[in-house]
């Protein structure tokens, strides 16, 4: 066979792989477990649209490309996503204004908006919201395992807050009312498509973004995809309406999902299962909560689980950030509140189990309780006991101990509690003032970058030539180490308090090093933990501010006439740089990665500029 013959097969082979893509077509088994959780919309093709960006690696873990796809758009796969992706819902003013629609480009399924309880609308148990831009697409099924994919930026809904206040159906595009336009800005889905990936490679449940459709003038269709898009959102509105049976059908939906996809052990069909999952619930958010804390990561958690995966995990990007330092006293203004801030995820995820423990109650007895009753329920008393645990394991980890070393230093007494007490003092101190207004919220800025010396500290150690006893870092050093760029002239002066928790946190940390060490000498192990420690504690790591400055600076490249090809590299350049975190589980696809993408470096160079500049902010 000639060599022409047999890329014209490979091509006729690739493009027939596509049809996997055929299976999100609007049907999901939500609509039929539970038969008023969404709104259904008919949709029509746009037929128009470039590929902005796709994400080749999670395609191939859902397997909609096979595993040894080039990492490249080919025309066959770009006209399969326009024509899978690129659709906008036939909403309500569409038919009230018998708006004229092509019949060829309707589609002969109907697409779901699901509805779930949302804080901002006024009705508080969850009658009039849900996705008010976004629907599913479906389902994808590979290897055992089943994922959702839904889409935003695909037309405004009777569900969105706009639609809401207006009171009456809304044409998307407009922007009479807030949350009422129905679309997606293309500068919010390139942001969602590095940060969601960057979670990810760190260990941290989340969303992913799947691919990108540019539609031009600065709009945009992102379609996400996980192995369970439900929130708890999406089961507590029918407690609050104390609907039983739609809350049942609702929670059994999710416990299947779980079990199928072997993320639950559960086997009893009694109402015992529900008791089960409550178990895992609580688990997960402690775990998934403790790492927020020690990541800087602000993610907007409150009671009516609006903001996060019901699996425990990040969903909607949009008021996401990645901290450089600890600022913990960041606000999110959202015009009519302000959100919460790092210091209360904790007691917010903690509320969000206690509404499950409620709801798990009302599913065993059919009888709504006060949720007040529900405050000492073990199941949120082990949350706390969890978080506890999780988050010093979280920490030990992003100091660089390996996960024996970390039990070690776990079972030395209360030396990893007298070192969290010194640690505490510099990460949770502010600079001199008050709370001041940042572009989008409010700040008091952290004083000390503990990420600094988490990062130099064991690197200093295991360079030293006396005793490992005897190594000691001079304050002055230390103390200039730690202090963050936001520190002002009275900060930067270091008396004699500071110089005593810096001579305690010295000693602790070695007293630790030798704990984890074990039997072993304790320079055996501080190379390694050095070589972790720095990886872990990156001054590539991308913050809120550096991601929007980046990706404004993609779009004005874009503008200047950047091929999208670029903006893909460089997305996927980005990415690839956080690779390769210690005991981060990703797929075979990261693992095999042995080049980067050829880029722009002028641009990319300008990118991790950016990057350098915003370390330390929010």
């Amino acid at each position: 066979m000639t060599m022409k013959h047999s890329g014209a097969r490979k091509l006729r082979e690739l493009a027939n792989f596509y049809s996997s893509f055929d299976q999100l077509n609007g049907v999901h088994p939500w609509m039929d477990a539970v038969k008023e959780g969404y709104v259904s919309y008919r949709v029509r093709a746009l037929e128009t649209g470039k590929v902005a960006y796709f994400n080749f690696i999670l395609a191939k873990e859902m397997g909609l490309i096979p595993a040894d796809h080039p990492h490249q758009m080919t025309e066959e796969l770009e006209k399969k996503l326009i024509e899978t992706f690129s659709i906008q819902i036939i909403n309500e003013y569409d038919e009230i204004s018998q708006r004229r629609i092509d019949p060829k480009t309707i589609r002969p399924h109907r697409y779901m908006a699901t509805r779930y309880l949302q804080l901002q609308h006024a009705n508080k148990q969850g009658k009039t919201s849900g996705d008010g831009r976004g629907i599913w697409n479906g389902t994808a099924y590979y290897r055992g395992t089943t994922w959702d994919v839904s889409s935003r930026g695909t037309g405004v809904t009777c569900l969105a807050p706009g639609a809401v206040a207006a009171a009456r159906p809304l044409k998307t595009g407009g922007t009479e009312f807030g949350y009422g336009c129905g679309l997606a800005e293309i500068d919010e889905l390139f942001g969602a498509s590095i940060l969601a990936e960057i979670m990810h490679l760190q260990g941290i449940n989340t969303e992913r973004v799947l691919c990108i459709i540019d539609l031009g003038k600065g709009y945009g269709i992102g379609v996400r995809a996980a192995k369970n898009l439900i929130r708890p959102a999406h089961l507590f509105l029918y407690l609050k309406q104390e609907r039983y049976d739609l809350l049942k059908g609702a929670t059994d939906y999710l416990i299947d999902r779980q079990v199928d996809n072997r993320v639950w052990d559960i086997t009893t069909k009694t109402t015992a299962r529900y008791d089960e999952m409550l178990h895992y619930i609580s688990d997960s958010f402690a775990d998934f909560t403790a790492k927020l804390d020690i990541d800087y990561i602000f993610a907007w958690l409150d009671w009516d689980g609006d903001n996060v995966l019901a699996d425990a995990g990040i969903i909607d990007y949009g008021s996401v950030r990645q901290f450089g330092i600890r600022h913990d006293k960041y606000r999110y203004d959202d015009v009519e509140r302000f959100s919460t801030n790092l210091n209360e995820q904790r007691a917010k995820a903690r509320l969000i189990v206690q509404v499950f423990a409620q709801m798990v109650d009302y599913l065993k007895t059919k009888k709504k309780k006060s949720l007040r009753s529900f405050a000492q329920h073990p199941a949120v008393i082990a949350f706390d006991k969890k978080f506890t645990q999780k988050r010093s394991e979280r920490l030990l980890y992003r100091m660089g101990f390996n996960e024996a070393q970390r039990e070690n230093i776990l079972a030395s007494g209360d030396l990893f509690h007298k070192f969290d007490k010194e640690f505490s003092f510099f990460e949770r101190a502010k600079i001199s003032g008050s709370v001041e207004k940042v572009a989008d919220g409010v700040n008091h800025a952290a004083l000390y970058n503990m990420r600094n010396i988490m990062k130099d500290l064991p690197r200093f150690l295991a360079t030293g030539t006396a005793a490992f006893e005897d190594r000691k870092m001079e304050e002055s050093v230390f103390f200039k180490t730690i202090l963050s760029g936001f520190a002002k002239a009275r900060d930067a002066r270091m008396g004699e308090k500071q110089r005593r928790h810096i001579e305690n946190f010295q000693n602790l940390y070695k007293q630790m090093v030798k704990a984890a060490a074990g039997k072993q000498k304790p320079d055996t192990i501080i190379k390694g933990l050095a070589e972790r420690s720095e990886k872990l504690n990156t001054t590539k790591r991308i913050t809120g501010n550096a991601l929007i400055e980046m990706v404004d600076e993609l779009i004005s490249a874009k503008k200047k006439g950047l091929p999208m090809e670029q903006i893909q590299k460089i997305i996927d350049r980005l990415v690839f740089d956080n690779a390769g975190m210690p005991e981060a589980l990703t797929s075979r696809y990261y693992r095999e990665i042995n080049s980067t993408p050829a880029v722009k470096m002028d641009l990319y160079a300008k990118l991790l500029s950016l990057v350098e500049e915003n370390k330390e902010s929010i």
